[in-house]
């Protein structure tokens, strides 16, 4: 061995000084359940077994591509047609430049005055893999640390109870009334910031608004959505997310991101992050195609992590290319017609059976069972959601999934045609006559 050779050893990537922190976190965490919502059209196979050809309802199911015509067969063989002249050579983090430019200029029609364009999207692999990368960003960027509160409505999206939890964060529920459809409120989220600095001196890491809601359906004007955002910015909030996944499917105007943006302050601009994809207004669930609007800062940290992570594959951006570049109106006629169809419906069945409900935009109706709950003695719709099933044949979503603040209630999902939200309306009828 020469005097100046050094031996070989471990060595480190990052400087010491920038060793991730020792943490026993994991060690005190809960196990991540998985989502029941994958289970519960199981329960009508039993129906069919004592009632062998029988009609059975599924009005649990968020996916116009199972319950509806789906994606058109002519977007995806122009989609096929993309791929093949693209080929299959690795793309960039981001997705790529055509994906970008069509979410801009195709899609959103995004005004160059606003300062946003082609840079501030990210193309993510679902809309799951978009929050999973927003709720990373926003800890890293915001107040630098994990152990913070991810902020969501107080009857959520199963997902959005453990998606933050998984990456470090915590999941505070905003308060809200029953009677006012768990609306959130400036002053909620001022008192959800005090909450956070009694547990051990946290802070809230993002606040989360869902217009249409799910599971709920309500929908928010575009000013209530800003008056929250900014009682946000006000208690301290780095980030806020806008989860429109849903605001397609509506018998009004979609949301305009370049009003939206054109309202906010530039230095507010930089703290919001939107949220859109092909999942529900055109049927494309396995297809798995979404993206994040959002800051440069934003989407720069994202592309950095991702290319070590999950880069979102060529094809679905090709479906999401060929559908805005079609016109998404009329790609998405499929999906958006016979949901809104059917929302009337059963806006005529619940004026013909008056129950105290939710019904905004979106795919879904929100129905209180407590009356049919106590007459059975169920404790709540976990119970109640098996009875439908399994004696009725209908699958509905137990409200009691998503939070205790919901047990009364059910998601039913009226992405469905018109003909068949009708009877199974009737089927639920029926159902609870019979209890």
């Amino acid at each position: 061995m020469t005097a100046d050779r050094v031996p070989a050893g471990p060595a480190l990537v990052v400087e010491p000084a920038e060793l991730a922190s020792l943490d026993d976190g994991p060690s005190r965490m809960c196990p991540i359940p998985g989502s029941r919502m994958f289970e519960i059209n199981e329960a009508l196979k039993v129906y069919l077994a004592r009632e062998p050809g029988g009609s059975v309802f599924d009005a649990s199911q968020g996916d116009g591509g199972a319950s509806l015509p789906g994606v058109p067969a002519a977007v995806l063989e122009e989609a096929h047609r993309l791929q093949v002249d693209h080929g299959t050579g690795y793309d960039k983090p981001f997705g790529t430049a055509d994906f970008r430019r069509a979410v801009v200029e195709d899609y959103w029609g995004l005004d160059a005055a606003t300062g946003w364009g082609p840079g501030n999207v990210i193309a993510c692999q679902g809309g799951r893999d978009a929050l999973i990368k927003a709720y990373d960003a926003v800890q890293f960027l915001g107040h630098r640390r994990h152990g913070d509160f991810v902020v969501v409505s107080r009857v959520p999206w199963i997902s959005y109870n453990w998606g933050p939890y998984a990456v470090g964060a915590n999941v505070m529920l905003a308060p809200g009334e029953e009677d006012e459809a768990w609306r959130m409120s400036p002053e909620a989220i001022a008192d959800c910031a005090a909450a956070a600095a009694s547990h051990g001196g946290r802070k809230l890491a993002l606040l989360v608004i869902t217009s249409p809601d799910n599971p709920t359906g309500r929908s928010m004007s575009p000013d209530d959505q800003l008056a929250l955002a900014r009682a946000a910015f006000a208690a301290g909030v780095p980030y806020v997310l806008f989860d429109w996944i849903y605001h397609r499917v509506t018998d009004e105007a979609p949301h305009d991101l370049n009003a939206f943006l054109r309202a906010l302050e530039p230095a507010e601009r930089e703290r919001c992050l939107f949220l859109d994809g092909l999942t529900k207004s055109l049927g494309a669930s396995n297809i798995r195609n979404a993206h994040l609007v959002a800051p440069q800062g934003v989407v720069k940290f994202i592309q950095g992590r991702a290319s070590h992570a999950v880069i979102p594959s060529f094809h679905s951006q090709a479906v999401a290319i060929a559908a805005y570049r079609r016109g998404f109106d009329e790609a998405a006629a499929g999906i958006i017609g016979p949901t809104n169809a059917s929302r009337a419906v059963v806006e005529r069945y619940l004026a013909r059976h008056p129950m105290r409900h939710i019904l905004g935009k979106g795919y879904y109706a929100f129905l209180d069972m407590s009356p049919w709950l106590r007459r059975a003695g169920l404790a709540d719709t976990a119970a109640l959601g098996t009875i439908l099933a399994e004696r009725f044949g209908l699958a509905v979503v137990p409200g009691v999934y998503f939070s205790d603040f919901g047990k009364d209630w059910i998601r039913f999902s009226y992405a469905l045609p018109p003909a068949t939200t009708e009877a199974a309306l009737a089927r639920l009828g029926e159902a609870l006559a019979a209890l």
